[in-house]
């Protein structure tokens, strides 16, 4: 009889949810690929680390951080609430100032790099 452990378990678990999480049409980029990184990780945390538990939270944790990374970077920008997170294709150069700075398109607020306030 063949006895499995609990990283097979928790490799099982991380596929499994990885590829469910995968199969969604109404998922973002950003979203798709932070869940198949979170199952991707967790996978191999669990596989790597003396500790299952911990290497399958960790990784899970970096895989997801990673995925969504990446799916920002494809669809072009990461949205928070409806709304645009700025991204360094956002930027303006303020010559006077040597600074990059990016534009709040709501309020029309200009903010430093830095997320100083520029103009009001």
């Amino acid at each position: 009889m063949t006895r499995f452990t609990r990283s097979h378990i928790a490799i099982a678990a991380a596929s499994t949810a990885a590829l469910a999480a995968a199969g969604c049409q109404n998922m973002t980029p950003a979203q798709r690929n932070a869940a198949i990184g979170t199952g991707v990780g967790a996978a191999a945390g669990a596989a790597v680390a003396d500790d299952d538990a911990t290497g399958a939270l960790v990784g899970g944790a970096l895989g997801a951080a990673v995925g969504a990374y990446t799916g920002c970077r494809q669809q072009g920008g990461c949205y928070v609430g409806g709304d645009r997170v700025a991204s360094n294709d956002d930027r303006y150069y303020d010559q006077s100032a040597g600074r990059y700075y990016y534009v709040d398109e709501r309020t029309g607020n200009t903010y430093w790099a830095n997320g100083e306030v520029r103009t009001r």
